[in-house]
């Protein structure tokens, strides 16, 4: 499977423009779409499920038009949107159940052997039987894997999956994607948070104000901020100055003062050490050089 991304963009009738000549290629695995919030990526996301027409620009999904054959691109995607909600007065099995019949498992018994296998995969099964508007807020975000996954789609598209998970439930849930990106399936990932995207995919992309800035594998990513991270120790004076000058990754107390580190080309008038870059350093690298180019936000 292979989506390709062609010159995409989306201004919404009050003349906001959410994209701006989007490119992408993504193939089989996982696949990370990383920016800050109202970078547009929702937008992008809600087109390549077919819930929004671009403005401009051309999809394909292994040669299907998405402008022209909608229905059959439809019927390839499970998605998970960052509001996803379920039934109050269902179980989750039922409310699973209900999932599989919408996703065209007709017969009772091959959807209950469909819908028992999924809620063992994804760590549920114990919980069958439990309310679904009572279950923890990981417990809701891995049925919603489930309730996209239960129809065996080629491309599963995942809208800010561990926003408010705590971190061991984010990690499982990291898991359960990694998990589900093996073989003939492409998993894209959208979020803001860069661990996520550090720990499960190989190929990504960032976006900002509605503009791809990057594409390629995270690595790449990082060699982009090779000998513009620092390390730089201050007193509590010092720490004061460094945060108003440069963007400040982390703060970490050493001593009677702090070690900070710190994203620019030079940190002119402290003395300070390169460090090894991160992902994490990556990303405000990018979105700091990206600072001074105007633009509209994206949504």
């Amino acid at each position: 499977m292979r989506i390709t991304v062609e010159h995409l963009s989306k201004i919404y009738p009050s003349g906001k423009r959410a994209l701006n000549d989007v490119s992408l290629d993504i193939g089989n695995g996982m696949f990370g779409l990383l920016g800050p919030n109202g970078a547009g990526k929702t937008t992008l996301m809600r087109i390549l499920v077919t819930l929004m027409e671009p403005s401009g620009g051309r999809v394909s999904f292994d040669g299907l038009d998405l402008r022209r054959d909608r229905g059959k691109i439809r019927a390839m995607i499970g998605y998970l949107s960052q509001e996803f909600r379920m039934f109050t007065r269902l179980k989750t099995w039922e409310y699973l159940d209900y999932s599989a019949a919408l996703a065209g498992i007709r017969r009772r018994a091959p959807r209950r052997e469909a819908v028992d296998r999924m809620l063992e995969s994804v760590g549920l099964f114990e919980a069958r039987d439990r309310m679904a508007n009572r279950l923890s807020g990981g417990m809701k975000r891995r049925l919603g894997i489930a309730q996209a996954l239960i129809g065996d789609p080629k491309i599963l598209v995942v809208d800010e999956p561990t926003t408010g998970l705590d971190p061991e439930e984010r990690l499982r849930f990291r898991n359960l994607l990694s998990d589900m990106s093996r073989g003939e399936r492409v998993v894209i990932l959208s979020t803001h948070i860069v661990g996520d995207i550090s720990s499960t995919c190989t190929d990504m992309a960032m976006l900002n104000r509605g503009e791809m800035l990057y594409q390629g594998t995270p690595s790449g990513l990082i060699e982009k901020a090779r000998g513009n991270v620092w390390l730089i120790e201050v007193d509590d004076e010092g720490l004061a100055a460094v945060k108003e000058r440069f963007p400040v990754v982390s703060t970490i107390p050493s001593g009677g003062g702090w070690e900070v580190q710190v994203v620019c080309a030079n940190p002119d008038g402290f003395s300070g050490r390169q460090v090894e870059p991160s992902l994490e350093h990556a990303y405000v690298h990018i979105l700091e050089s990206d600072q001074n180019l105007p633009a509209e936000s994206g949504e």
